[in-house]
């Protein structure tokens, strides 16, 4: 049998934790996942323990089954992050950003290659400057609204209730 190395065992370990980390923050238990994916229960609980064989075919069905971002969870590993897994489960950040690339390699063919490096810096620089503007931008009028008349309700509610609004007893 092949020994896996320290580095591979700790990707193992970073896919593994991303797995279970969704899995759980969708309230799915490990049985539900392995039969929805295809696969035996102490398959998918070696999977999520890093001691199962990840492939692109298990991750695309966790990602089905958990409707999470497949992409991102391929990223765990190159990013070191877990977490971001988690942050774009549900928008599926990676996934669009794969596919916008995808579209520009149709678009531009074999031209691709005159993308200059400092182009393509500059534009995903710029983009992700913009995302983040965006994000710390967004639209907070609910925020803001319930934030003003919050208040309210609990002044109106400490108001003793006047004895001619009181039901009469029967």
């Amino acid at each position: 049998m092949e020994e896996k190395s320290e580095d591979s065992l700790s990707e193992h370990a970073l896919v593994a934790e991303a797995l279970r980390k969704i899995r759980k923050a969708r309230r799915l238990r490990t049985s539900e996942v392995a039969r929805a994916m295809g696969m035996p229960l102490r398959s998918y609980e070696h999977l999520e323990a890093g001691q199962g064989r990840v492939t692109y075919d298990r991750l695309k069905r966790f990602a089905e089954v958990t409707n999470c971002d497949p992409v991102a969870l391929l990223a765990v590993v190159p990013m070191g992050s877990v977490e971001f897994a988690e942050r774009c489960a549900d928008n599926k950040l990676m996934h669009i950003v794969l596919l916008a690339l995808r579209d520009l390699n149709d678009d531009l063919g074999p031209d691709i290659v005159y993308l200059q490096s400092r182009t393509i810096i500059g534009g995903i620089t710029r983009l992700c400057r913009d995302l983040a503007e965006h994000v710390r931008k967004r639209d907070t009028f609910a925020e803001n609204w319930l934030e003003a008349k919050a208040p309210k309700m609990v002044r109106q509610a400490a108001q003793p209730v006047r004895s001619d609004l009181k039901p009469k007893a029967s």
